[in-house]
Formats: C-alpha cells, structure tokens, sequence
C-alpha cells in the first residue's frame, strides 16, 4: 500500500474537481440509492484526510477515526450509515471462505478484518462474487460504485452521486482522492476498471 505522502503527491498532480462542483440535481432517486448517496455524501466535511495507514479497529463494525481514511472508507462508511450493511463483516467471511479467490497482493496467508476492507481490489473481488459487477457500457446511476486505475497504476474507488457536472450529462462522484471525502468529476478522467451495483 502506497505511503500516505506518496498517494498525496500522485493525486496532487491529478486534474480532480472538488467541493466546489455544485451541478443540478439528477432526477429523484430511488430509495436506496438515496440512503446510499446521502450517507456518502455527510462525509464531505467530515473527513478532511487521505490516510492510508494501517490500523487495528474493532470487528464487525470497526473503523479509523471519521477525520481521516481512504476511498474504499467513503464506501465503507456509506453502506454502514446508509444501508445498515458492514462491509468490514462481509469481506472478512468472504474472505475467510474463499482466500484464494482475492488479488494475492499483500503477502498475507489469511484474511485480516483490520485492512482487507479498505482495499480497493478486494473491494471489487467481493462485488463480483455477489453478482454486483456490470457490463461494460453500462449506464451510470447514481449509488453505483466504480473502480478506476489513477496515473496508471493507483487503485481507487467511487461512489456515482446523484448530481450531474455542471453543463454535462455525466454524474459527479464522491470519494477520496487525497484531500478528504468530496464531490468530483472523475467518471471520464481515470480508466474504469469495474463498475458494481449494490443495493
């Protein structure tokens, strides 16, 4: 996993709108994917740094202060308070279940609920074995997930939101990216590696 300071200096070169995107509104949204997009979107403000630095937290329904985290942490903490679901709990099972079927990147031997959640490949592993993955060319709505690959190599994550950038038809997105939990316009900026809906 990337220092902090060297995902900040990655992300500080990266053309990435912030909080200052203030499109229209998309139309109502359904249910869940409100819950969803409302839950992520009471972070901006909140979570004011990117820390990628491993912690031990409690499980189930451990987390690193609100302050601080990463881009799978606005996903996390937006199935939790939006949903009620704890992706902490369902990767770690899942994981514990079937090892072998995660991206062997980090050495490990055995699952570890400290971290294996707020890893993006594992992240999206977990959306595909649950059916969520989408076909690409699949129309974005707001509440789906995206994966993207940042200066070539970077993982990173997406929640789409439900506002549309300013003048365009393209949904903004809240995330991570090194400044805080934000809105941005990064749907056509980074390569998409997977796109999930999980509702």
């Amino acid at each position: 996993m990337l220092s902090r300071r060297q995902f900040l200096a990655c992300a500080a070169a990266l053309p990435v709108s912030s909080r200052a995107l203030a499109g229209p509104l998309a139309d109502p949204l359904p249910e869940r994917a409100s819950r969803l997009v409302g839950a992520a979107e009471a972070q901006i403000g909140v979570t004011l740094d990117y820390d990628p630095a491993y912690a031990h937290i409690g499980y189930p329904g451990g987390d690193v202060p609100p302050r601080r985290g990463v881009c799978a942490d606005v996903i996390v903490r937006a199935y939790r308070a939006g949903l009620g679901v704890d992706l902490q709990r369902l990767v770690h099972e899942d994981m514990g279940r079937a090892f072998a079927a995660y991206p062997p990147l980090w050495g490990l031997k055995r699952p570890d609920s400290n971290i294996d959640h707020r890893r993006v490949p594992n992240l999206a592993a977990f959306f595909k074995r649950r059916g969520a993955g989408l076909a690409a060319g699949t129309a974005y709505r707001p509440g789906d997930l995206v994966t993207q690959r940042v200066n070539g190599h970077l993982p990173h994550i997406v929640l789409v939101a439900g506002r549309r950038v300013e003048d365009s038809s393209r949904y903004q997105v809240i995330h991570n990216i090194g400044g805080g939990t934000e809105y941005a316009d990064t749907l056509a900026t980074y390569p998409v590696t997977g796109h999930f809906r999980y509702l």
